[in-house]
């Protein structure tokens, strides 16, 4: 099932288009990878797919529902999102705030039931975040905010998980166990993963299918094979043919003592 489809999607701000003619397709059980260099639009198309900004033309299906024609309540329940913007809530725990992906399910009053509980702690044990549970969200480091916030999307249960650079400020022990849970959750849960990422070689590992961008479209879409074959990957980020190891997704520092 392709839970996710944009056809001939323009992104921007206001009424500024950054990027246009974006088709994408991420179907049940399936990770797609947007790569490219800074500010070629990446986190402009995810935030276009979560509705938090308004389509600039052509079209967004969710679960084959055209996006325009959800209510919020039908979009939280359709796709959760772990972006790397700071947010402060006040006087609540970790743990609390895992619970906010419990939400959407309450109803109004928004008190969760044992069972909704239990959803908040498995989701906190499933990304190794029960040391800081109880402790202040304001209080802990960037890295374990971000694996509250995946916890949080991991409790609020939807088909769709959008993430926005979740390996941000995350150690190497951390940046693995994290995509190993983006992994399990795709393959074990049937979840449909679209994110961005900046770390070629998890990029590589990961992902299904990969969407280049650049020069405000996508440029190439594919399988990590096809993706990193030749010299496209320098070519896409403007370095050195002999700068990036195609076959392990690595960068080579070279240092040039006459620069």
């Amino acid at each position: 099932m392709k839970n996710i489809k944009t056809e001939k999607l323009s992104a921007g701000y206001s009424k500024e288009i950054i990027i246009q003619d974006v088709n994408i397709t991420v179907e049940s059980g399936k990770i797609a990878t947007l790569i490219g260099p800074n500010g070629s639009g990446k986190s402009t198309i995810l935030k276009t797919i979560t509705r938090q900004l308004k389509i600039l033309g052509g079209s967004v299906s969710v679960m084959e529902q055209d996006i325009t024609r959800l209510r919020n309540i039908d979009i939280a329940r359709l796709m959760s999102m772990v972006t790397t913007e700071r947010i402060h809530p006040e006087h609540m725990t970790c743990r609390d705030m895992v619970a906010t992906g419990r939400y959407p399910y309450t109803g109004r009053l928004g008190i969760l039931s044992d069972e909704d509980w239990h959803e908040v702690d498995a989701a906190i044990k499933a990304v190794h975040a029960q040391e800081v549970a109880s402790k202040d969200f304001n209080m802990i480091s960037d890295g374990q905010r971000q694996r509250i916030m995946l916890a949080r999307a991991i409790c609020q249960n939807t088909p769709i998980i959008v993430l926005d650079e979740p390996t941000s400020f995350l150690d190497m022990h951390y940046k693995l166990d994290i995509l190993k849970t983006i992994w399990h959750l795709a393959r074990n849960k049937n979840k449909s993963i679209i994110m961005a990422l900046h770390e070629l070689d998890l990029v590589k590992a990961i992902s299904d299918s990969i969407i280049c961008i650049g020069n405000g479209h996508i440029v190439k879409t594919g399988s990590p094979n096809e993706i990193f074959s030749g010299n496209f990957i320098q070519q896409l980020y403007g370095i050195e043919d002999d700068e990036f190891d195609t076959s392990t997704g690595s960068l080579f520092l070279r240092l040039d003592a006459q620069k």
